[in-house]
């Protein structure tokens, strides 16, 4: 007689990547282009890739908001250095995808790291001034660079290179290219949200100083984390630049940090797809809105308030109280 195995039980700080909804996106994903073809509305496969950067973004600062507690008001700011660092490169006569990219990466993480180092020695309020203060700081450096464009932003010649045959002037190959890095990504972040580093990070979320007291290196994980937020937010800036061929200081204003933090509140704090969902959300209701009125915000306001009342957390949770969660 044979027994089989129980499934493994899943816990409070496990979130789970279900094949039965991920594989489903997934293929909505992949035929969008081809359906936007057959209709010839070839427009909206830019406005997706729009919406897979900018998720990739989201998810980025929902890994340290949602999922690490860390309230960042500066996270534009590493979007911005990667988006940089790809016009640089470029403008130096380095198209290469494949070294442009992972530079932007690491950019991203870097300036991460050491903002992290002094940001994370303080809370609350004062954590998120000083993210906003340096991400100001980036902001007017990059503004007064007059070799780098300055004010009036850099210019890119092209896409990046990726390889023969790969063309990312093509707008459904360049969106191909972000779906796929982008589902690795969000793969690379569900997997680590379940491993030991995840559950830590989620813990001492929960409760900073009973982690602190059973031994665990408080400051180190939220480091850490804080250092791949960042590092992911380069490699969306990377795309962005990419996507829109051009590069500002605009990208790293506070208002653009407040715009991935709407993101996120309107997908789901701490919910895996929350990121996904919330820009998504947030930019839908931009182009819908703006066929109407040039105050999309308005709409946008309206949208946001009715979400808090309806659902505190966020898109994400109105599956959860359909089926009776709390």
């Amino acid at each position: 007689m044979t027994r089989t195995a129980a499934p493994a039980a899943h816990g409070l700080l496990d979130h789970v990547l279900r094949a039965r909804s991920a594989v489903p996106l997934l293929a909505l994903l992949i035929l969008l282009p081809v359906v936007a073809h057959a209709l010839d509305e070839d427009f909206y496969i830019g406005v997706a890739s729009r919406m897979l950067i900018f998720a990739l973004a989201a998810s980025s600062l929902n890994l340290i908001l949602g999922f690490g507690g860390m309230v960042s008001f500066g996270h534009a700011a590493f979007v911005g250095m990667g988006a940089y660092t790809v016009g640089i490169l470029m403008r130096d006569g380095v198209s290469a995808a494949w070294i442009a990219w992972p530079a932007a990466f690491v950019v991203g993480g870097l300036f991460a790291f050491v903002i992290g180092l002094v940001s994370l020695r303080t809370r609350g309020v004062y954590f998120i001034m000083i993210t906003l203060a340096f991400a100001q700081m980036l902001f007017y450096l990059m503004s007064s660079l007059e070799a780098y464009g300055g004010d009036d932003g850099l210019s890119l010649a092209s896409r990046s290179w990726l390889g023969p045959g790969l063309d990312l002037s093509d707008d459904t190959r360049f969106y191909y290219v972000v779906l796929a890095i982008g589902a690795l990504v969000f793969v690379g972040i569900a997997r680590l949200l379940n491993a030991r580093f995840g559950h830590a990070l989620q813990a001492i979320r929960e409760n900073e100083t009973r982690m602190a007291a059973l031994g665990f290196a408080v400051y180190r994980y939220k480091l850490t984390a804080f250092t791949l937020a960042g590092a992911i937010a380069g490699l969306a800036g990377a795309l962005l630049a990419n996507q829109t061929g051009f590069v500002s200081p605009a990208m790293m204003q506070w208002s653009q940090s407040g715009i991935l933090l709407v993101m996120v509140i309107l997908g789901g704090v701490g919910h895996l797809y929350g990121g996904l969902a919330g820009a998504a959300a947030f930019l839908l209701i931009e182009e819908a809105a703006l066929g109407y009125t040039i105050h999309w915000q308005f709409i946008l306001g309206a949208v946001l308030l009715a979400v808090v009342l309806l659902a505190p957390n966020g898109l994400m949770s109105l599956g959860r109280r359909a089926k009776g969660a709390p």
